[in-house]
């Protein structure tokens, strides 16, 4: 498997059971797949008994308290085809040296550096002096642009030190200018978040058009990430 992966090149299928030590949850994952998709991924969880699929994977990545904090939030996002509820969460310090720290884990080093970037230029907060951190709970990698609006509302809120109403689910890719994208599988998402008890999900203008919702699901359109800030008065 190391060196020249002659021994990968064999198999069809190389799966790497990931976990954190800590946790009693364990990951599945393909890494190369001959025969079909590699972002699949599938749950488990360690008991007594041995290991158990999870079959409310979502519920093992939010905050069962969902109090208060300024700098977490929930997002919606995609393993493959399965819709997922994570907890995204950031944390802005002064920086103590000239460069300020920049760490990530479970999201996209690269994009959120770009919605780093976006924050200090259209919504005017000097980053260029803070230690920022971003985290997604229970060790789950997102690498979808669906993201970005979680994120770049954790580091504003953590920065502010505003925490964000309850019960809230943001979906959301950012663009350069500050614009909120349209994503794809949308009803997908949302099916899952009110699944799940939360009713009030902040979605892109772009991805309303056509949109079925049944039930009492409050759907928040955004074309903009300064129009959220000025809707939520953070």
């Amino acid at each position: 498997m190391a060196g020249p992966k002659s021994l990968e090149h064999l198999v069809d299928t190389v799966l790497y059971f990931e976990g954190d030590r800590f946790q009693s949850f364990r990951i599945l994952r393909a890494v190369k797949n001959r025969f079909g998709s590699t972002n699949e991924i599938g749950i488990f969880e360690m008991k007594e008994d041995g290991l158990a699929e999870v079959n409310n994977p979502s519920e093992l990545f939010i905050s069962q308290s969902q109090s208060d904090i300024a700098g977490t939030l929930i997002v919606s996002t995609l393993i493959g085809t399965r819709p997922f509820l994570v907890e995204v969460q950031a944390l802005t310090s002064r920086a103590n040296y000239a460069a300020p720290t920049r760490r990530v884990s479970g999201v996209d080093f690269n994009r959120t550096v770009m919605v780093l970037a976006v924050l200090e230029r259209r919504l005017g907060l000097t980053l260029g002096s803070q230690d920022v951190y971003v985290n997604v709970v229970g060790g789950v990698k997102i690498d979808e642009p669906a993201a970005d609006l979680g994120i770049a509302l954790a580091v504003f809120s953590s920065y502010k030190n505003k925490p964000l109403p309850k019960g809230l689910v943001f979906i959301g890719e950012i663009g350069l200018t500050g614009e909120i994208r349209s994503v794809n599988q949308i009803e997908t998402r949302i099916q899952e978040a009110s699944r799940l008890g939360f009713n009030k999900i902040v979605i892109p203008q772009g991805n309303t058009k056509g949109l079925k919702i049944t039930g009492d699901t409050e759907i928040i359109k955004a074309s903009y990430l300064s129009e959220i800030i000025k809707d939520f008065k953070l």
